[in-house]
């Protein structure tokens, strides 16, 4: 019996519009972030029918999650294991900010992220360990449904990692924009991604 896990990128906000450090900060969807979530509803309903909905308590995924369940009338869980990278002191901050007061972090974030343990934060082993966790816990627990996880770039991106065998050295060679959608499969023995960073329905929406 197949699991079938729809991955989701939360919307825009204005963070993500201004390029600074989003991480555990929480940070509202915007308009535009809020419009996308909408048709990413559209897109999911029309393709998948969920029989449940999971996302990261910070509200910008819990904003997108609401939008794809009230579309098929359901509720958001939360899910702690998908919160996103806690950037310790370099959440809120400018990117450009960042790599003037943190020139040879930011060098090893480029170059080597798995290397990388923020000041006051984390680093993407920590995030591997929960959301993988989380993942087979939702795998486990619903098998031969469809449901779909809200989650941010950094999870996404090291979820995806995982699911394909690579380590944390592939980080920045996996694509997450806001809203895309991935689907992973899971057959007792193995994961399968069959879909990954979809924007489709955002430039061509239903």
């Amino acid at each position: 019996m197949i699991a079938r896990v729809i991955l989701i990128r939360h919307g825009q906000t204005a963070w993500n519009r201004d390029e600074r450090i989003r991480g555990q900060s929480d940070i509202p969807l915007d308009e535009t972030g809020l419009e996308q979530a909408q048709a990413t509803a559209r897109y999911i309903a029309a393709r998948w029918p969920l029989t449940a909905v999971y996302a990261s308590p910070l509200q910008r995924a819990m904003a997108t999650a609401r939008a794809i369940a009230d579309a098929q009338g359901l509720k958001v869980q939360p899910l702690n294991g998908l919160l996103d990278l806690s950037f310790g002191e370099w959440e809120g901050l400018p990117i450009p900010e960042v790599q003037a007061r943190y020139p040879d972090l930011w060098r090893a974030w480029m170059e080597a992220p798995h290397t990388v343990h923020f000041p006051g934060g984390e680093g993407l082993d920590d995030v591997r360990e929960r959301s993988m966790a989380a993942l087979r816990d939702v795998v486990n627990r619903h098998s031969g449904e469809t449901v779909a996880m809200v989650a941010h770039r950094v999870v996404n991106q090291v979820l995806l990692c995982a699911v394909l065998g690579l380590g944390n050295d592939h980080f920045w060679q996996i694509g997450q924009d806001t809203c895309a959608v991935n689907e992973i499969e899971w057959n007792g023995r193995f994961y399968r991604l069959t879909l990954m960073n979809d924007t489709s329905h955002l430039w061509r929406p239903l």
